[in-house]
């Protein structure tokens, strides 16, 4: 695994994500409480960034039409979509926040 530094986990407010480039990916790092998460910045609905949507629940909201995507698995929780997402393996260190855009952990291929 190749994990690269994106941003500082305070720049990461609880409940909110932040848009990040690595390598050629958009990626979205949210947070839900402790947790962090890392996928695809892209809702494969509308081909919007879900970076500028509501995270709770271990969810982000599309902002667009409302679909919300798992953050752990990528996989949509409601409609309209209906086809996942990619995430990626995520490491805090120190109050940094890493990830590896070399390995998907559910398999889905990042456009």
């Amino acid at each position: 695994m190749t994990f690269e530094r994106v941003a500082a986990l305070a720049d990461v407010p609880d409940d909110e994500a932040l848009a990040v480039t690595v390598d050629r990916y958009d990626v979205a790092i949210a947070r839900d409480g402790d947790e962090v998460f890392a996928l695809q910045d892209l809702c494969s609905h509308a081909a919007v960034q879900l970076s500028e949507g509501e995270v709770a629940d271990c969810t982000v909201e599309c902002w667009l039409h409302g679909s919300t995507f798992d953050l752990r698995t990528g996989k949509p929780t409601s409609l309209p979509a209906t086809e996942p997402v990619a995430t990626f393996p995520v490491e805090v260190r120190d109050g940094e926040i890493y990830v590896d855009v070399t390995t998907t952990l559910n398999g889905v291929t990042p456009a």
